[in-house]
């Protein structure tokens, strides 16, 4: 049995733990830090995975971003811990966070990462999208949560600024929920 959530305050300090494990010394370095730097991020979606006894199993997190002047969401990181890694619990929190994202009203989400991981979830590569460099472009990908959101969408990505920083919640009209409550799942979530 799970328990996805979303993440409070509290988590934050376990969930950096369990991504400084995840991923290599200096991630905060990446370019995609800097799009994050003093930008909230997206409460509703940023979820964490517990399993019954409350250990932390994963985290998965979302940040408003601009490209060109367009709103979309940037996802990541996610992080599985490297003892259930393989059992699909990070599919798990890309399907359900994904969701969450559409019954949003959210139109497109992009990240950086290997296209054969993520092209399972409908992600393909970006042309005309540029991430502040060093990123690889080969490495920046999208996804439609509307069909042809990405269409004509192309530029220089940049961090969201405006005034309703909970990632452009003003320009599709619709609020987070006022009250977000955990769900319970069992193994057979996982695909």
């Amino acid at each position: 049995m799970y328990e996805l959530c979303p993440e409070t305050p509290n988590d934050t300090p376990e969930v950096e733990a369990l991504m400084d494990l995840c991923f290599a010394p200096g991630r905060t370095a990446l370019s995609s830090y800097r799009l994050r730097d003093g930008v909230p991020p997206v409460e509703a979606l940023c979820l964490v995975l517990r399993d019954g006894s409350g250990v932390l199993l994963g985290a998965i997190r979302y940040w408003p971003v601009r490209v060109g002047d367009k709103p979309a969401l940037l996802l990541g990181p996610v992080s599985v811990h490297p003892t259930t890694q393989g059992e699909g619990l990070g599919g798990l929190l890309m399907r359900e966070s994904l969701g969450r994202a559409r019954e949003l009203g959210w139109a497109r989400v992009m990240l950086v990462g290997d296209l054969p991981y993520y092209r399972r979830f409908g992600f393909s590569k970006l042309e005309r999208v540029e991430m502040p460099p060093p990123t690889n472009p080969d490495r920046v990908l999208g996804l439609d949560l509307v069909d042809g959101a990405w269409l004509g969408v192309e530029g220089h990505v940049s961090r969201e600024t405006g005034g309703d920083v909970a990632a452009g919640l003003a320009e599709i009209r619709r609020d987070p929920p006022e009250s977000q409550t955990c769900v319970e799942m069992d193994g057979s979530a996982k695909r």
